[in-house]
């Protein structure tokens, strides 16, 4: 990895390079997608232990939606407007509460 402007978007561990979480999420709305991203890994290695691939599906589409949400999958937030990567951090959660049956709107 070159250093510079590239350190802010990605961090290394183990000599896999990974996206960073897009700093313009507010923390509140960053944690409630980080804790689906939890339960979504949690989920996984249940659904493998347990050899469900529906449930290991599920878990997976759970994780994806999270991490397109934190902008750490699909396109570059450092290369789209902040309130299209707000908006779709806003989608991804409505999404994964709907998931949870949480899908009425909040006051």
């Amino acid at each position: 990895m070159t250093a510079g402007v590239e350190d802010d978007h990605f961090f290394v561990v183990d000599g896999r390079r990974w996206r960073r979480t897009d700093p313009a999420i507010p923390e509140d709305l960053a944690a409630r997608l980080r804790s689906h991203l939890g339960r979504g890994r949690n989920a996984v290695k249940q659904a493998k232990r347990a050899g469900d691939e529906d449930a290991l599906a599920a878990a997976r589409h759970r994780n994806g939606l999270a991490k397109h949400g934190l902008g750490e999958r699909g396109p570059e937030w450092w290369t789209r407007p902040e309130s299209e990567r707000l908006a779709q951090a806003e989608q991804a959660l409505a999404d994964l509460d709907r998931l949870d049956g949480a899908g009425s709107p909040r006051s």
